[in-house]
């Protein structure tokens, strides 16, 4: 590897402090050390590095306080901490205060030569990200993401200050509200962009097949297991991996994922051998959070781990200032797609567009706008395109109100049949969008398919299972 990067090595052990100067050096990059914060910040006023390699427990200046002072010089350093055994906290808490990673002593080589190779790509990933900038300015345009509004401008600023990093991110928010779009706009807009990048649905996938799904097996590691398979980290290696619906996944698992994360190691099911792995782990989840964590449904260690930062996705009812621009965003993908010349959206129906709510939030204009643009041709979308039922459908009921639709129940209906009726209609009130209709009976759609299967009813029509 040759590479011009100057990078400087804090260290207050001398002999760490030499070995880890000739390791880094001897991969081609230039090097320079420093015992403590202040001399650190000597070297960095003298010699200008890009990267900063820095141990947390110093004198003098420690580690976070060298983090504290490199930020207020406002110069973009990557800094990447060293962190002893039991100290995750503190480098979750540099992470938090723009780190870049950590790893944990003693240095894995391996593991310290890939973070650095990542780190050194970063500074040019800054520079794209200040052209991007530009265009969002000019556009309210990030990536695939659309909307010119307070909410999306806040979510656009998280996005851009996460996405270099390698830090981890919990993506919140309901469904359709474009939690995946941000996943891969944080991938896209990383030094990562070139490797895969990979979503599961913790949702969609068996409880008895989620292991295997995310970690891998080996052969006859379990009946079925016909032959080796690599998870979803394995698939990722070097990229990004989402969890979507994280909530989902069985506390079991969470815990197996949870010392991988740590550790940035695992285990293929069957296997006795742990493999290295480099992947920024993202998650997202259509819960709230704190009260998943309350019910058990999510281990709190995990969603700390995730949470180091989290963007929240706002409702489409929140900001339909943005309607406009996303009609016209997903009109020209429309177009494209089947071969259309709409020319675009009349008066009338925009303001029909602007007074709905949006339930199904921004998936569900995509779709509207898909339909009316199929049924238009060409010429502009007008109200004849609706879908004669827009706007008398579900709407995204609140605590005080609950769904719309009643349900009557005779006196001596028993627990079970009433809720089985209540299922049952919101469903019917959904035209079969089992998401949808999770979110108004608020229960998870993984709870939806086992009370369907339980009653012996699967409706015909959408099945909506995005997140």
């Amino acid at each position: 590897m040759a590479t011009q990067e100057k990078v400087l090595i804090v260290e207050d052990e001398m002999h760490a402090l030499v070995g880890l100067a000739e390791l880094v050096s001897g991969w081609g990059y230039r090097t320079e050390t420093a015992r403590d914060g202040l001399e650190a910040l000597d070297q960095v006023a003298a010699w200008a590095p890009g990267i900063v390699v820095t141990d947390l427990k110093m004198p003098r200046m420690d580690g976070i306080q060298l983090l504290q002072r490199l930020n207020e010089l406002n110069q973009n350093f990557v800094v990447i901490v060293l962190t002893a055994q039991g100290s995750i906290e503190r480098a979750v808490e540099a992470m938090k205060m723009g780190a870049y990673d950590f790893i944990q002593k003693p240095v894995d080589p391996t593991r310290l030569r890939t973070i650095l190779a990542n780190a050194s790509r970063q500074r040019d990933t800054e520079r794209e990200l200040e052209v991007t900038r530009r265009k969002l300015r000019d556009t309210g345009i990030l990536g695939p993401l659309v909307g010119s509004s307070r909410k999306m401008q806040e979510a656009y600023a998280l996005i851009e200050r996460v996405a270099p990093s390698n830090v981890s991110v919990l993506i919140t928010g309901e469904s359709g509200t474009g939690k995946e779009l941000v996943a891969r706009t944080l991938h896209e807009l990383s030094p990562r962009k070139l490797k895969p990048f990979v979503a599961v649905n913790c949702a969609a996938i068996p409880e008895t097949l989620i292991e295997s799904e995310i970690f891998g097996h080996e052969k006859g590691a379990f009946t079925g297991a016909m032959e080796r398979r690599a998870g979803c980290f394995e698939l990722a290696e070097e990229g990004t991996l989402l969890l979507d619906e994280i909530g989902e996944m069985p506390v079991g698992t969470q815990a197996k994922l949870l010392r991988v994360l740590e550790e940035k190691k695992l285990r293929r099911l069957g296997s006795k051998m742990e493999t290295s792995m480099d992947v920024r782990v993202l998650a997202a989840t259509n819960k709230n959070p704190e009260e998943a964590v309350a019910s058990g449904e999510l281990r709190g260690d995990l969603y700390y781990r995730l949470n180091v930062f989290n963007i929240h996705m706002p409702p489409l009812r929140e900001h339909k200032e943005d309607i406009p621009a996303l009609a016209e965003a997903m009109l020209n993908d429309m177009n494209k797609k089947h071969d259309r010349n709409v020319s675009g959206v009349d008066g009338e129906m925009l303001a029909r567009l602007m007074q709905y709510d949006w339930p199904g939030n921004v998936r569900e204009l995509r779709n509207t706008i898909e339909r009316a643009v199929i049924l238009c041709n060409e010429g502009y979308l007008t109200p004849h395109h609706l879908p004669p039922s827009f706007g008398k459908g579900v709407r995204m009921p609140s605590r005080e109100t609950g769904p719309l639709n009643s349900v009557s129940l005779e006196v001596g209906t028993t627990v079970d049949e009433a809720e089985r009726r209540l299922i049952l209609k919101t469903l019917e009130s959904t035209h079969n969008n089992k998401t949808k209709a999770a979110e108004i009976l608020d229960i998870s759609l993984k709870t939806l398919h086992n009370k369907l299967k339980e009653y012996g009813s699967s409706p015909a029509g959408s099945d909506t299972v995005e997140g």
